[in-house]
């Protein structure tokens, strides 16, 4: 196989074909075809123009036919989601203007199908977020499975543009054992600046710039296939919009949790801030302290987002609300994307047990290594659980507690001076204050929210911070997998490395997906 990296993507791959005649002793025959990064471009770009033209029509045809939908699904795409969507939406369109600034630069002796493919894919987004912030909650009658399809290709040419950009295999595998340090394994991108000069001196900064912006064009295609298949499950689905109630954001005494939860997230992004800075040394001791300063703070991380959880669930062993019994595809979704997207660093967490105890536990990075894959292990299980028990949870009720409140305008025998003098006195009133009663009073009724209802508003807050961290530091760059050289010595490096290439965009999924979870489990309680 020969490559040559232009922009990022791998240029040219001979891709063997192997043929078996008939007959025992038949020779195998290779074919070598050779399939080009313009060729994927090309197949990307009419897929997009096929997508953007089917919701430009159908954008067109229900704005035009009165009653084109009759029916919604109220639960899908909540005003929250959509804003995320929105928000990486804009990310993803400036990846791509940094990416057509980037690729300009090497017109003289590339493709110009490198430039049109940003181009393209930055009006396919503007088309669909627009499509999924007007049409998320219909339920059509037409197929949706193109729309879905698509975001999913997307999603995997990201995911391995980005570990194209994260992994260089070594040249050497058979001494990799004698070899250590990030250097070996995780790079800069090589854009084939050895073969093609860039024709402007920016490229770097722009190249810089469309890396770190990755993570979010990722989780963009993530969200719309999401948001597609609650679509694409609600064809010709027949539900009324009035099943679902309002339940509208409020922080209201809510204070620990947040205040926790965002030194939590200050205090990993200083570590992860050092842990970068400190892995670009050439000095063996130093990248050891990062590395050990980086497992100690997800170890914490993840150790207190356990200890909250089980006091979350803890509360619905006291909380006496029903479960829903309505069927729902979102619900559904969420559940079982939850649990797959788990599996990604379940996985790795897996192989990271393994080795460990394979190779022995006398060294403090291997036994940091094997605690933080453990306690790992135990935070998916009980943040799975909280959360799939509290998406099955019917929403609170409030509690009124009414209260009195003398109208100073009825005036009782003996007391005619002490009513005039308060009847200048302001009183609070409500809309939902009944008539007066019989002696001329008020009743005002004041919202007492619940104990159990305040914890666990605490704890999804809290459990929110600890996953945003969680998900910021893998997501652009924290590689520790590679860094801490046990696991490629004991599995080799051709085989640890798709299990880290594989699983870590799941577990990145995973954490985004929970926040998205615990902001719906707080909205609920």
């Amino acid at each position: 196989r020969s490559e040559e990296r232009v922009g990022g993507i791998q240029g040219r791959a001979a891709v063997q074909c192997f043929r078996w005649p008939k007959g025992p002793n038949s020779p195998k025959q290779i074919y070598n075809i050779n399939i080009k990064a313009p060729h994927l471009q090309i197949f990307l770009i009419i897929i997009l123009l096929l997508t953007s033209m089917w919701m430009i029509y159908y954008s067109i045809y229900t704005a035009r036919i009165k009653n084109a939908v009759n029916y919604k699904d109220a639960h899908a795409g909540p005003t929250w989601l959509r804003g995320g969507l929105v928000l990486f939406a804009v990310l993803s369109i400036i990846m791509d203007i940094f990416k057509i600034a980037s690729y300009v630069g090497y017109l003289h002796c590339g493709s110009a199908v490198k430039v049109a493919f940003p181009v393209v894919q930055i009006v396919f987004i503007f088309v669909q977020t627009y499509f999924l912030w007007v049409h998320s909650k219909d339920c059509v009658h037409c197929g949706l499975m193109l729309t879905l399809s698509t975001n999913l290709v997307l999603w995997m040419t990201a995911v391995a543009e980005e570990s194209v950009h994260q992994t260089l295999v070594p040249t050497n595998l058979d001494n990799i054992t004698k070899l250590t340090g990030r250097s070996l394994y995780i790079s800069r991108a090589s854009y084939g600046d050895r073969e093609c000069k860039c024709s402007h001196s920016s490229c770097s900064i722009f190249k810089v710039a469309y890396y770190y912006l990755y993570p979010f064009n990722i989780e963009y295609s993530l969200f719309a296939s999401a948001m597609a298949y609650i679509m694409w499950k609600n064809v010709g689905r027949l539900v009324g919009e009035h099943g679902h109630a309002k339940i509208k954001f409020r922080l209201n005494g809510i204070y620990i949790g947040p205040t926790f939860g965002i030194l939590l997230v200050i205090a990993g992004l200083v570590t992860f801030i050092v842990y970068e800075m400190e892995m670009k040394n050439e000095d063996a001791k130093t990248k050891e302290e990062a590395l050990m300063m980086h497992f100690v703070m997800n170890i914490v991380i993840v150790s207190l987002m356990s200890i909250v959880t089980v006091l979350g669930m803890m509360i619905y062993r006291v909380d006496d609300r029903g479960h829903v019994s309505e069927k729902s595809p979102t619900r559904n979704l969420d559940v079982g994307l939850l649990v797959g997207a788990s599996l990604g660093q379940f996985v790795i967490s897996y192989f990271s047990i393994i080795a460990m105890i394979s190779t022995g536990v006398k060294d403090p990075l291997n036994r940091l290594d094997l605690s933080f894959a453990i306690i790992m292990v135990i935070q998916l299980g009980l943040q799975n659980f909280f959360i799939i028990e509290g998406l099955h949870r019917l929403p609170f009720h409030e509690v009124k507690e009414p209260s009195v409140i003398v109208n100073p305008y009825v005036v009782e025998p003996g007391n005619d001076m002490n009513n005039h003098e308060g009847s200048n006195t302001n009183t609070e009133t409500s809309p939902d204050m009944p008539e007066d009663n019989l002696q001329g009073d008020k009743i005002q009724y004041k919202y007492k929210p619940l104990w159990k209802r305040q914890v666990l508003k605490e704890v999804c807050m809290f459990l929110l911070m600890g996953n945003i961290i969680l998900w910021i530091m893998p997501a652009f760059g924290a590689r520790p997998q590679f860094d801490h050289t046990t696991e490629t010595e004991f599995y080799k490096f051709n085989v640890w490395a798709p299990v880290v290439n594989v699983g870590l965009p799941f577990g990145i999924f995973y954490r985004m997906h929970s926040v998205a979870n615990l902001f719906e489990v707080f909205l609920i309680s």
